[in-house]
């Protein structure tokens, strides 16, 4: 782990063949997730969009994908060739990296986060709705 601040301090941070595994990798999670933030979390690059999308690490001799639990189990058969675990996947070094499966995981998980954003707003105002009616309720009880 590195301690950069920034992405693209943390992609520079490496040797250059490395360098490129990294911005490809970020080029394309960003295509994926057009309006996601980047930031460093937990010492990694990492995609925001609300909350975590993924995050990614450069090792010795992988790369770590982190796409959350889901992220792996959704995509499990076209994982097998690599080493994962419930939510990390690691890529070698000295294979080319999957983009256009790292593409499709990203975008998954953007429509994961983007359901469970939008579920969360219907309960909060589902929420609302029935504080106003208990208050509606109560002021006429006060007025009865």
């Amino acid at each position: 782990m590195t301690s950069a601040t920034d992405i693209p301090s943390y992609i520079a941070s490496f040797p250059k063949d490395v360098q490129e595994k990294l911005n490809d990798l970020w080029k394309v999670v960003r295509e994926a997730a057009p309006k996601a933030t980047g930031k460093i979390a937990y010492g990694m690059p990492t995609l925001v969009l609300h909350g975590n999308l993924l995050h990614f690490a450069a090792y010795k001799k992988h790369i770590g994908f982190y796409p959350v639990p889901s992220g792996i189990a959704a995509f499990q058969k076209e994982l097998a060739p690599y080493t994962t675990s419930k939510g990390t996947v690691q890529f070698p070094l000295d294979k080319p990296l999957p983009l256009a499966l790292i593409k499709r995981i990203t975008a998954f998980r953007v429509k994961e986060n983007e359901e469970m954003a939008e579920a969360k707003m219907v309960m909060a105002s589902a929420r609302r709705k029935k504080v106003a009616e208990r208050s509606t309720k109560a002021k006429a009880v006060k007025k009865g």
